[in-house]
């Protein structure tokens, strides 16, 4: 999302009156020109490791309501989601592949999992502690074979299909599990 000098704005802030806390957002559709927000003049892809999308595909503010929130809008958003997409599949292509089989039986889980939330939530619950700490001793057990290899955290990054301070917490993490 961009201002019509070309610029991307920080975040929108909401005052919901008195507080600790103050509640924020980066959606699109914040930055609506209500209430003293900037507001928007075109829409592009974008994703939290910080890639933004070349295309920019400009807000027609006079086919807009002028009152109403953008999220309510019809606004058509198919051009930055669709180059979104394609960052997706270009980091996708990056990981690290699972073997089939592995990829069948995570599928399998999943699919077991959302019935036993369904149907049997305590056994669901059961499952999923039980698979957190599997996949916490299995987590520390590759995090350290990694800095043993002293892998670098680029190519981990690269592998998980993350940026590099992501990788780092994320290895972080798995060590001190």
């Amino acid at each position: 999302m961009l201002l019509a000098d070309g610029s991307e704005p920080g975040p929108v802030y909401f005052d919901v009156g008195s507080g600790p806390t103050m509640p924020s957002s980066t959606e699109w559709h914040a930055y609506d020109g209500r209430h003293g927000r900037p507001r928007a003049a075109l829409l592009r892809g974008s994703c939290s490791c910080g890639w933004r999308g070349v295309a920019e595909y400009p807000l027609d503010w006079a086919a807009l309501a002028k009152d109403a929130p953008l999220y309510e809008a019809d606004v058509d958003l198919s051009g930055p989601v669709a180059d979104y997409g394609a960052h997706l599949s270009v980091i996708r292509d990056g990981t690290v592949q699972l073997p089939v089989q592995l990829t069948d039986l995570l599928t399998e889980l999943v699919c077991q999992l959302n019935e036993l939330a369904a149907d049997e939530p305590l056994v669901a619950l059961k499952a999923l502690a039980d698979l957190r700490y599997v996949i916490a001793e299995i987590g520390q057990e590759a995090a350290f074979e990694l800095a043993a290899e002293d892998v670098p955290i680029k190519q981990v990054a690269t592998a998980l299909g993350t940026n590099e301070a992501a990788a780092r917490s994320y290895l972080r993490s798995c060590r001190t599990s």
